[in-house]
């Protein structure tokens, strides 16, 4: 390793960065865990640890095996770090009590995603890290605004494995050298363009969309010729990571709102462990993250596994949503 690749590495930025040495450890285990992954996931097809389980989430959905597999890696390790107090997942039905003297609270979704694994596509880590609050239960540690997280990030495991990580000053990317176990610096001060052209999101949804949402997006499909005025492309993973990092590399705007399901009036994806971390992220790149009313890091959760809709990404095209989800829409154009 010469010396400008070592003032790249992980090591290095967070001495650079002046973070909270407890804050590095608690990150830098979460690494170790997310390259433990990563080797995992590349072999899995070998060792026949596709396909799913007879076993749930806290969610009710149904858990791959490698669900429950990065989950006890990720469990394992953070066990062993002193300034973790709680830790809380996708994975696990209530928060969990590590160390009574630890100062963190690290909620994660060990593999985002993982329906994608069987086709060998994209998948990731995501992770919240809160201060633990003192005379609380474990589960209070974790019911706090998104605005009190110390640090957010993911790792998605495709081509490469990047980490995107922020501490609240910005957004940075680390690529993992397989070789040496090491993740280098591979770009900084990310920005997401305010406007965009793309966006993302489940249309087998769409019967179940309101009035006001099924307008936005059937606008977007409408092109040049329809109130927006611009041609839009649609892209969808299946996976938040993956679609994020996408947002996040060259803008766009992901979308999962609220329908008229029964279990989907909420939205879908968890806000502690899902939408916390990735608006804290988005939001340090310029971009934007709402529900359908308010700033996601805005809302105090009531609840460990709290679901919330997701807007987010490029700004102006966010808040073109939103104008949507209020009725304002394009002069008042409706399209249904």
């Amino acid at each position: 390793m010469n010396n400008f690749t070592l003032t790249k590495t992980f090591a290095n930025f967070l001495l650079r960065s002046s973070v909270d040495l407890n804050l590095g450890n608690v990150v830098n285990d979460i690494l170790l865990s997310c390259i433990e992954i990563s080797e995992l996931l590349a072999k899995s097809p070998i060792e026949g640890l596709t396909g799913s389980t007879e076993k749930a989430n806290s969610s009710g959905e149904t858990q791959k095996q490698l669900d429950l597999l990065c989950n006890q890696i990720l469990r394992d390790q953070l066990r062993q770090n002193q300034a973790v107090k709680y830790f809380a997942s996708e994975e696990e039905s209530s928060a969990i009590t590590v160390h009574d003297q630890g100062v963190f609270a690290v909620a994660f979704d060990p593999l985002d995603g993982s329906t994608n694994i069987d086709i060998n596509g994209s998948v990731g880590t995501i992770f919240s890290i809160l201060p633990a609050l003192s005379g609380k239960s474990a589960e209070e540690s974790f019911l706090q605004a998104g605005t009190n997280q110390v640090c957010a990030g993911y790792v998605i495991y495709g081509p490469a494995t990047q980490l995107v990580i922020t501490f609240g000053r910005g957004t940075y990317i680390f690529t993992l050298d397989p070789e040496e176990n090491i993740f280098f610096q591979t770009d900084e001060n990310v920005r997401v363009p305010v406007d965009t052209n793309e966006f993302s999101i489940n249309m087998a949804n769409a019967r179940n969309w309101s009035r006001e949402f099924s307008n936005y997006v059937f606008h977007l499909l409408d092109g040049k010729g329809g109130p927006r005025q611009k041609t839009y492309n649609m892209r969808w993973t299946g996976a938040m990571v993956a679609d994020i990092h996408r947002v996040i590399s060259r803008g766009g705007i992901f979308l999962y709102p609220s329908d008229q399901r029964a279990n989907m009036s909420s939205g879908k994806l968890r806000l502690i462990y899902e939408a916390n971390p990735m608006a804290l992220i988005l939001e340090n790149c310029g971009a934007s993250a709402f529900n359908e009313a308010h700033s996601i890091l805005s809302i105090t959760p009531t609840q460990l596994h709290q679901r919330v809709p997701v807007i987010a990404g490029s700004t102006k095209e966010v808040f073109a949503c939103l104008n949507y989800i209020q009725n304002e829409g394009v002069a008042g154009q409706t399209r249904l």
